[in-house]
């Protein structure tokens, strides 16, 4: 049964193509009927997956190749490709035997692609390097191919392991290569090459089952499906199993209801599986990620490589403004603690944590990025919410306080690079490498603390007129930088509850940029706009024009509005001050001051200068 199973793992930074080449893949294996009609990005099932362009979660899917009249089953594994869910990663490669490893053939290896390549490697899992988006204008793959050598020397790589071989593709076409002379024609090459190059599973089928749950999810008809390779022996429906957490303790005992085995993008039942094999079990309740699922007469639960720790927290609580409760359904404490203790269970990159009142939940994780997409998944669930400033998670040693510091490369025009230097300069950031790419592009690396990086990104975007780059991934903990200057405008505060009218915005133009329209419902304390000035100042949009039977020229002119400044949930995320909020439900997202009153806002401002 092994000997006919490979089990791969793609892994690449993000948007170098992995899901693409997945797609390839499966439409030339037969995977698909001519006549089916099949999504681009098939993996990338999720709602935000399919809107964002980016895989959130690592999921397996399977082919069968036949090579010499022997058919062959590959299980492939898709990972996500930012660095904020790689949590993900590091969990699904137990699964694997061996990694393809995905580069742009222009940008080259990236800080994710460290990352990923890194975790594969101290598995002792053996490579296959793909230089990918070949036709590409500006690609420049025997330079790639160079860095990719250098920097699995810099990694430690294993004599076997640097003896790599190298396939040249466009997964996005559908073929790949051995030499740039040959034929382009399919994929065919990479299918023999994973037959050869990697190994079948290494397991034991005389030992009693026992498999490591890797991936949780739920299933509307099964209820908890637990994802993971079995390790040892095999299992058929109806056998009784038990689970081990990592300390050996027993979480529960159940049966096997269901066997699943991935067969393309469908779960498909079975009625035995063996060693090798990537399943999908159902029928048990408590059992979780990194839990040893087994036979009853298994007392030593399998190892599982530790997660690294997240870096960045935020503070979710209820929702008290004066609009609570008007657009979603889920609103109180107690719905809003289950939901995030479920998420914490299933996502072993989340940590969880809360106040001794228990009405507000420290939520941490590996970015920006990734708490947004929790909050965005959570808001499109029906909750409502106010969320935090996220907040960087220092560690001590001994007297001296340690923050994350982050590994940042940024591709810009060379026109912009010297702005850019200068920003990163003021929040702390140390350059480590400046140099020129090709094509009018420069390549900077810096080593800047988390906390400096949070709300840069939309900043960075304006600096280098959008067509600046910027790779972000955890470095290391370092001494505490000193202060990094936070943003610099006052807000534009409502002091007034009522409806927003085009002609009190007109006239507030001038004071700085909106965030809300015309008509758009506001609330004393919240932030209707951005200052131009350093300080706060209170504005009252609800004020329309006075009305008399006397007509006067040059004083009816039509009011015309600057359109409202839009910005994504991570962007208001990471704009707002610490003595402000984001408060999230199902319609709106609005900031707002987290003393709505004026006169609480004056008392804790002086209390928070006084100590």
């Amino acid at each position: 049964m092994t000997r006919n199973l490979r089990n791969i793992a793609i892994i690449a930074h993000v948007d170098h193509g992995k899901t693409t080449l997945i797609d390839s893949i499966m439409k030339q294996s037969g995977m698909f009927r001519d006549n089916q009609s099949v999504d681009e990005r098939v993996m990338d099932s999720g709602d935000l997956e399919k809107e964002r362009g980016i895989t959130i979660l690592a999921k397996p899917t399977s082919i069968t190749w036949k090579k010499d009249g022997v058919d062959t089953r590959i299980n492939i594994i898709d990972t996500p490709g930012h660095a904020d869910f790689g949590g993900e990663v590091e969990r699904v490669l137990h699964m694997a035997d061996g990694v393809i490893l995905l580069t742009d053939a222009a940008e080259g290896p990236m800080p994710q692609t460290k990352f990923v390549l890194g975790k594969a490697l101290a598995l002792g899992l053996k490579p296959i390097v793909i230089i990918n988006k070949i036709d590409r204008p500006d690609g420049r793959p025997e330079e790639v191919v160079d860095e990719v050598f250098d920097l699995f020397v810099s990694l430690d790589a294993s004599d076997e392991q640097l003896d790599f071989p190298i396939l040249y593709a466009s997964g996005r076409d559908g073929w790949c290569v051995k030499d740039l002379e040959d034929p382009k024609e399919n994929l065919n090459p990479l299918l023999d090459l994973v037959l050869e190059h990697v190994s079948p599973p290494n397991v034991e089928e005389g030992k009693p089952f026992a498999m490591l749950a890797t991936l949780l999810d739920s299933d509307p008809f099964l209820g908890r499906c637990l994802t993971g390779r079995v390790l040892h022996g095999s299992a058929k429906v109806n056998d009784t199993v038990k689970a081990l957490n990592l300390e050996g303790e027993s979480v529960e005992s159940g049966r096997l209801t269901k066997l699943l085995m991935f067969n393309g993008t469908d779960r498909a039942p079975v009625e035995e599986v063996h060693a090798g094999d990537i399943i999908c079990i159902a029928g048990l309740t408590k059992a979780s990620v990194a839990d040893t699922i087994c036979a009853p007469s298994v007392t030593e639960p399998l190892a599982s490589t530790p997660i690294d720790p997240p870096t960045m927290s935020v503070t979710i609580s209820v929702n008290d403004s004066p609009f609570a409760g008007r657009e979603g359904k889920k609103v109180t404490s107690t719905m809003i603690r289950e939901r995030l203790l479920a998420e914490a269970e299933t996502n072993v990159a989340i940590t969880y944590g809360e106040s001794a009142d228990k009405d507000a939940f420290d939520i941490g994780g590996r970015g920006e990025l990734q708490l947004g997409v929790l909050i965005e998944t959570m808001r499109r669930e029906g909750f409502e919410m106010t969320v935090s400033r996220p907040q960087v998670l220092y560690q001590n040693d001994g007297a001296q306080r340690l923050e994350p510091i982050e590994e940042v490369i940024i591709d810009v025009d060379e026109e912009y690079s010297s702005s850019v230097v200068d920003a990163m300069n003021r929040r702390k950031a140390e350059m480590t490498d400046m140099r020129s790419s090709g094509a009018g592009k420069t390549r900077i690396v810096f080593l800047a603390p988390s906390r400096g990086l949070i709300g840069y990104q939309s900043r960075f975007l304006t600096q280098t007129r959008g067509t600046g780059v910027m790779n972000r991934i955890f470095h290391s903990y370092a001494p505490y930088k000193g202060d990094v200057p936070q943003r610099r405008n006052g807000a534009l505060i409502s002091n007034d509850t009522g409806t927003a009218v085009a002609y009190a915005l007109f006239n507030l133009q001038d004071r700085g940029s909106m965030f809300v329209g015309h008509q758009t419902p506001v609330y004393m304390g919240m932030i209707i706009g951005e200052h131009s000035r350093e300080n706060d100042l209170e504005v009252n949009v609800l004020k329309g024009k006075k009305l008399t039977n006397v007509r006067a020229s040059g004083t009816d002119d039509a009011v015309t509005l600057t359109p409202p400044r839009k910005m994504s949930l991570e962007d208001m995320m990471a704009y707002i001050n610490d003595d402000e909020l984001l408060e999230v439900t199902p319609e709106n997202l609005r900031l707002r001051k987290r003393y709505l009153d004026p006169n609480e806002r004056k008392r804790f401002s002086k209390m928070s200068a006084n100590g």
